[in-house]
Protein backbone atom coordinates (compact mmCIF):
# COMPACT_ATOMS: atom_id res chain seq x y z
CA UNK A 1 0.00 0.00 0.00
CA UNK A 2 1.30 3.42 -0.94
CA UNK A 3 0.16 6.87 0.02
CA UNK A 4 0.92 10.42 -0.92
CA UNK A 5 0.05 12.43 2.19
CA UNK A 6 -0.41 16.18 1.88
CA UNK A 7 -0.97 18.62 4.72
CA UNK A 8 -3.72 20.99 3.57
CA UNK A 9 -5.53 24.14 4.59
CA UNK A 10 -8.59 22.85 2.73
CA UNK A 11 -9.47 20.35 0.03
CA UNK A 12 -12.39 18.89 -1.88
CA UNK A 13 -12.99 16.08 -4.30
CA UNK A 14 -15.62 16.16 -7.04
CA UNK A 15 -17.22 13.36 -9.05
CA UNK A 16 -20.22 13.32 -11.37
CA UNK A 17 -20.27 17.12 -11.39
CA UNK A 18 -20.59 17.64 -7.63
CA UNK A 19 -18.53 17.81 -4.45
CA UNK A 20 -18.53 14.43 -2.70
CA UNK A 21 -15.92 15.10 -0.02
CA UNK A 22 -14.69 18.33 1.52
CA UNK A 23 -12.36 19.14 4.43
CA UNK A 24 -10.73 22.09 6.12
CA UNK A 25 -7.34 21.84 7.88
CA UNK A 26 -6.05 18.30 7.79
CA UNK A 27 -4.62 15.68 5.46
CA UNK A 28 -5.35 14.54 1.93
CA UNK A 29 -4.30 10.95 1.30
CA UNK A 30 -3.93 9.60 -2.22
CA UNK A 31 -4.00 5.83 -1.69
CA UNK A 32 -2.64 3.14 -3.99
CA UNK A 33 -3.35 -0.52 -3.33
CA UNK A 34 -1.15 -3.43 -4.34
CA UNK A 35 -2.29 -7.02 -4.95
CA UNK A 36 -0.36 -8.30 -1.93
CA UNK A 37 -1.76 -5.80 0.59
CA UNK A 38 -3.14 -7.34 3.77
CA UNK A 39 -4.85 -6.43 7.04
CA UNK A 40 -1.40 -5.62 8.45
CA UNK A 41 -0.81 -3.08 5.67
CA UNK A 42 -4.20 -1.49 6.33
CA UNK A 43 -3.57 -1.17 10.07
CA UNK A 44 -0.01 0.07 9.62
CA UNK A 45 -0.97 2.78 7.13
CA UNK A 46 -4.01 4.01 9.09
CA UNK A 47 -2.05 4.25 12.34
CA UNK A 48 0.96 5.86 10.65
CA UNK A 49 -1.06 8.50 8.78
CA UNK A 50 -3.37 9.47 11.63
CA UNK A 51 -0.48 9.79 14.10
CA UNK A 52 2.08 11.36 11.75
CA UNK A 53 3.46 14.45 13.50
CA UNK A 54 3.49 17.00 10.67
CA UNK A 55 1.52 19.92 12.12
CA UNK A 56 3.24 22.78 13.94
CA UNK A 57 3.09 23.25 17.68
CA UNK A 58 3.35 26.61 19.49
CA UNK A 59 7.08 26.73 18.66
CA UNK A 60 6.50 26.17 14.93
CA UNK A 61 7.96 22.65 15.07
CA UNK A 62 6.26 19.77 13.29
CA UNK A 63 5.29 18.03 16.49
CA UNK A 64 1.52 17.50 16.33
CA UNK A 65 -0.55 14.83 14.60
CA UNK A 66 -3.90 14.99 12.88
CA UNK A 67 -5.40 13.65 16.12
CA UNK A 68 -3.70 16.35 18.20
CA UNK A 69 -5.10 19.20 16.10
CA UNK A 70 -8.48 17.50 15.59
CA UNK A 71 -7.92 17.86 11.86
CA UNK A 72 -9.89 16.35 9.02
CA UNK A 73 -9.02 13.52 6.64
CA UNK A 74 -9.83 13.14 2.93
CA UNK A 75 -8.88 9.84 1.27
CA UNK A 76 -8.89 9.34 -2.50
CA UNK A 77 -8.05 6.06 -4.23
CA UNK A 78 -5.31 6.34 -6.84
CA UNK A 79 -4.12 3.17 -8.54
CA UNK A 80 -1.60 5.20 -10.58
CA UNK A 81 0.69 5.25 -7.52
CA UNK A 82 1.66 1.77 -8.69
CA UNK A 83 2.49 2.93 -12.21
CA UNK A 84 5.93 1.65 -13.20
CA UNK A 85 7.55 4.11 -15.60
CA UNK A 86 11.01 2.54 -15.77
CA UNK A 87 10.56 1.08 -19.26
CA UNK A 88 9.12 2.75 -22.31
CA UNK A 89 6.76 5.69 -22.29
CA UNK A 90 3.55 4.05 -21.09
CA UNK A 91 3.27 3.22 -17.37
CA UNK A 92 2.78 -0.40 -16.40
CA UNK A 93 0.14 -0.93 -13.70
CA UNK A 94 0.70 -4.66 -13.14
CA UNK A 95 1.51 -4.17 -9.42
CA UNK A 96 -1.80 -2.41 -8.71
CA UNK A 97 -4.51 -4.60 -7.22
CA UNK A 98 -7.43 -5.60 -9.42
CA UNK A 99 -10.38 -3.21 -8.97
CA UNK A 100 -12.62 -5.62 -7.03
CA UNK A 101 -9.84 -6.53 -4.57
CA UNK A 102 -8.65 -2.94 -4.31
CA UNK A 103 -12.12 -1.64 -3.50
CA UNK A 104 -12.50 -4.10 -0.64
CA UNK A 105 -9.12 -3.08 0.81
CA UNK A 106 -9.91 0.61 0.26
CA UNK A 107 -13.16 0.26 2.22
CA UNK A 108 -11.35 -1.57 5.02
CA UNK A 109 -8.77 1.24 5.10
CA UNK A 110 -11.55 3.84 5.40
CA UNK A 111 -13.06 1.86 8.28
CA UNK A 112 -9.68 1.59 10.02
CA UNK A 113 -9.09 5.34 9.72
CA UNK A 114 -12.55 5.98 11.17
CA UNK A 115 -11.32 4.31 14.37
CA UNK A 116 -8.92 7.25 14.74
CA UNK A 117 -10.81 10.06 12.98
CA UNK A 118 -14.55 9.71 13.39
CA UNK A 119 -15.65 11.43 10.19
CA UNK A 120 -13.46 10.47 7.24
CA UNK A 121 -14.25 12.08 3.90
CA UNK A 122 -13.43 10.18 0.73
CA UNK A 123 -13.65 10.05 -3.03
CA UNK A 124 -15.64 7.57 -5.10
CA UNK A 125 -13.83 4.38 -5.98
CA UNK A 126 -13.26 3.84 -9.74
CA UNK A 127 -14.78 7.23 -10.60
CA UNK A 128 -13.18 10.02 -12.57
CA UNK A 129 -12.55 12.67 -9.93
CA UNK A 130 -11.25 16.19 -9.63
CA UNK A 131 -9.25 17.04 -6.55
CA UNK A 132 -8.74 20.62 -5.40
CA UNK A 133 -6.48 21.44 -2.47
CA UNK A 134 -4.35 24.08 -0.88
CA UNK A 135 -1.18 22.36 0.30
CA UNK A 136 -0.02 23.90 3.58
CA UNK A 137 3.75 24.33 3.73
CA UNK A 138 3.93 22.70 1.26
CA UNK A 139 4.18 19.43 3.16
CA UNK A 140 3.96 16.25 1.07
CA UNK A 141 5.17 12.82 2.19
CA UNK A 142 5.34 9.38 0.60
CA UNK A 143 4.52 6.35 2.74
CA UNK A 144 4.82 2.72 1.68
CA UNK A 145 3.57 -0.09 3.91
CA UNK A 146 6.33 -2.38 2.59
CA UNK A 147 8.81 0.39 3.51
CA UNK A 148 10.28 0.49 0.00
CA UNK A 149 10.92 4.20 0.45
Amino acid sequence: MRAVVQRVKKAQVKASGGVIGKIQKGLVVLLGIEEEDSEEDIKYMAEKICNLRIFEDDENKMNLSLLDIKGELLIVSQFTLYGDCRKGRRPNFMMAAKPEEAEEIYNKFLAECKKYIGDVKHGKFRAHMELELINDGPVTLLIDSKKNF
